[in-house]
């Protein structure tokens, strides 16, 4: 085999898309992808309440959508109706019966080839990963679990409310260890509050992480002393909130995805030795054709679900010099990143399911040399203001917990700093977004100190 050009892997997560909504469109591109075909007879939608309406995929897809579709595991479950998947306009009408028909056509829609033109860009020039599932049938914190450390602990929910007790046992091994177990160099980038800290063992590591607007000009340095492996968190919160989660404009996440291309391709040196993947944590209840394959446990965590049922289709791109365009049909799951990195650096392991997992290392080493002809740099596109104070989402909510237990059991300010913070999350979203944002801010800096090295969370 020849021998691994990839010297630094980079990997963006946004939040709550499906592959057929954002990425369905490219089989007018790829006539092998498995998107959606233009004229697909409408859905049955068995249970939906007026058993005669059908919803058709169609084009019309918009940049922001009111509703913010549950993706609970019993909704998923419900959505995928045993493979048929069918089930995604019925699911929305039993939580929002008075729904008007547009957000129910806004379930099914999906994105006209450049309407998203950063994603479709990027899409259309490398290598689309068209049966990457998500990992966990369910919400945003088990699939992040999954990506970065091949298990949930047998979680299928996030936790509710601010002040919530157990939001800390999330004790498992996480890659970022086992790279550090290897000396392989890793940074996580961050936009506000990130989420890889709510598994505790990563508080053992506070100056490997950094604000996202740090990245361009840590690109811009020696490729050598850039991180070998990089994982970034979008911002969940405020006006900055580019996670692309409902129902913020994706367009924020067009810029971010572009900002980070933009970044890594302006340092040619760094560009020819990295791989950058574009991944979506899970689907967020939006529809996709495909149904889901089996798969195995990756413990024996197994009480509140049996884990061998994937969740639903989402996006995911492999983009690098390396790579020519076109379309890989190999069923991944988020372990496949984990067992890309462990077969790449021999790390140590990361439950049953990793090793299994399929990896795309092969596709990495399939030319004699970098590409010349891929894109210099894409174009930032416009952004529509996100809602100056919308409610917060059940992500936002745990996040807000868990940062309240960082700040309690870890940083322990004053009394007053303390309070401050917990009243702010009674008041309008600009409060809470701030007050999360500290309390991380105020974590670092301390962890940092105690660490004997300096803070390192300043823009």
């Amino acid at each position: 085999m020849p021998e691994d050009p990839i010297q630094h892997v980079v990997v963006l997560m946004l939040e709550n898309n499906s592959f057929d909504r954002m990425l369905g469109c490219m089989k007018a591109v790829f006539p092998q992808l498995e998107g959606i075909e233009p004229n697909a007879p409408p859905f049955e939608n068995p249970d939906y309440p007026d058993t005669t309406h059908k919803f058709a995929q169609l084009p019309v897809a918009n940049r922001t959508v009111p509703v913010d579709p549950a993706h609970d595991l019993d909704d998923v479950l419900r959505q995928v109706d045993d493979g048929l998947c069918d089930g995604f306009v019925a699911d929305l009408a039993q939580h929002k019966p008075k729904a008007p028909e547009l957000e129910r056509y806004q379930i099914m829609a999906y994105f006209k080839r450049g309407h998203l033109p950063v994603l479709h860009a990027l899409a259309e020039q490398f290598l689309i990963a068209d049966h990457w599932f998500s990992s966990v049938p369910g919400p945003t914190w088990p699939n992040r679990f999954f990506v970065n450390s091949g298990t949930s602990l047998g979680h299928v929910d996030m936790p509710e409310g601010f002040f919530h007790p157990a939001i800390h046992l999330y004790d498992q091994p996480t890659v970022f260890q086992r790279l550090s177990e290897k000396n392989v160099t890793w940074r996580i980038y961050f936009g506000d509050v990130p989420q890889t800290l709510v598994m505790i063992e990563q508080l053992r590591f506070p100056t490997n992480y950094r604000k996202l607007d740090r990245f361009s000009a840590d690109t811009a340095g020696e490729a050598d002393t850039f991180p070998q492996y990089v994982f970034i968190e979008p911002s969940y919160f405020g006006a900055g909130q580019n996670d692309e989660h409902p129902p913020t404009d994706v367009m924020h996440g067009e810029a971010l995805i572009a900002s980070i291309y933009n970044a890594l391709r302006g340092n040619e040196t760094l560009w020819q030795s990295t791989l950058f993947v574009v991944l979506y944590d899970e689907h967020g209840g939006f529809c996709d054709h495909v149904p889901p394959p089996t798969t195995v446990a990756p413990d024996d965590h197994t009480k509140q679900f049996s884990f061998q049922d994937l969740g639903v289709r989402v996006p995911a791109i492999l983009i690098s010099p390396w790579v020519d365009p076109g379309v890989l049909p190999t069923v991944f799951d988020h372990t496949s990143l984990l067992r890309y990195l462990t077969d790449k650096w021999a790390l140590g392991p990361l439950g049953s399911r990793v090793p299994q997992a399929n990896s795309f290392a092969a596709e990495l080493t399939k030319r004699p040399n970098g590409r010349t002809d891929c894109i210099a740099l894409l174009p930032i596109p416009d952004r529509q203001p996100n809602d100056a104070n919308p409610a917060l989402n059940a992500h936002q909510v745990a996040l807000a917990g868990f940062t309240h237990y960082l700040e309690i059991n870890h940083t322990k300010p004053d009394t007053g700093t303390v309070a401050a913070h917990s009243t702010a999350m009674a008041q309008d979203f600009s409060a809470q977004s701030r007050a999360v944002t500290e309390r991380v801010d105020a974590f670092l800096v301390k962890a940092a100190r105690d660490d004997g090295h300096p803070a390192d969370t300043a823009s």
